[in-house]
């Protein structure tokens, strides 16, 4: 068999081409994930390269190989119309999971990175591919910001059905609230005077940076970005109890260090006057 006649065997041609496209994905996935290695330093930025650099290859491979074998197959177009229809019904989950990362990557939902909650699950994405998200899950509930040491992947399909809260939305502050309960006998006052004081002492080394960053958001985006000054609502739950409802801005990411460093200055200082009063 000449060089001609190879060619002409359409076959064994795409099988070669089919081969050293792989070796060309393999190696380009090699040299791009040794670059990024060597100068990215972030962890968080060279984890979301890494994921995009392989997921990209993914889809190019795939790609390719459908136009190396598209010649080959065309003859075969009508009769696997009956096959395609019995391949959908069969995988229709996985097409719903790749329908879900696309719904993902154009509605720009989250990244690597990003606090999220969808479907009852909590957490910081720190994989995505077509078929599925992985989290590191966070909580217990939506009271606590710390790791419970577990890893939650879940399916790209949740995406169609279930809505996705983005705790990272404004990539750097988030606005933070958490509740403080009071009997309806406690100064409530003082307490609201309290916590206010509690919550400008732990924010000051960034507040002025995150009402810089909520004016930008305000003026890029055109909403009315929320005040990134601490704020305390009262709300009365029941006549025996009196709710202190604390809104700071947080950097993301730190929500958690934040609020406990605020309820033990406050709780110091709040029940250690109560004490030293009594006594």
């Amino acid at each position: 068999m000449d060089f001609n006649d190879f060619l002409k065997n359409s076959p064994q041609h795409n099988a070669v081409a089919s081969v050293v496209l792989l070796v060309v994905v393999v190696l380009l996935r090699f040299i791009l994930r040794r670059a990024v290695l060597r100068n990215v330093s972030q962890p968080e930025l060279r984890l979301k390269w890494l994921v995009n650099i392989r997921n990209g290859l993914l889809i190019g491979f795939v790609l390719g190989l459908g136009s190396i074998w598209a010649e080959a197959l065309r003859p075969f177009a009508v009769s696997v119309v009956a096959l395609a229809v019995a391949f959908v019904i069969a995988t229709k989950e996985l097409i719903q999971c790749v329908s879900g990362s696309v719904v993902r990557a154009t509605g720009k939902f989250y990244s690597i990175g990003d606090r999220i909650e969808i479907g009852g699950y909590r957490g910081d994405v720190i994989d995505q591919s077509l078929l599925s998200t992985t989290i590191l899950e966070v909580g217990p509930g939506r009271a606590f910001h710390m790791y419970t040491g577990r890893t939650v992947t879940f399916p790209n399909s949740l995406l169609l059905t279930a809505p996705v809260l983005n705790e990272s939305s404004t990539d750097r502050y988030v606005v933070h609230a958490f509740m403080i309960p009071l009997r309806a006998d406690e100064d409530w006052k003082r307490a609201e005077a309290i916590l206010l004081e509690a919550a400008g002492v732990e924010c000051a080394p960034f507040l002025e940076d995150a009402k810089n960053h909520m004016e930008m958001l305000e003026h890029t985006h055109g909403f009315a970005s929320p005040s990134a000054e601490p704020r305390v609502a009262v709300q009365i739950s029941d006549p025996g109890s009196i709710r202190l409802m604390l809104r700071i801005p947080c950097p993301v990411g730190r929500q958690g260090r934040i609020e406990q460093a605020i309820l033990r200055r406050f709780l110091g200082k709040f029940h250690g006057e109560n004490e030293s009063g009594k006594g």
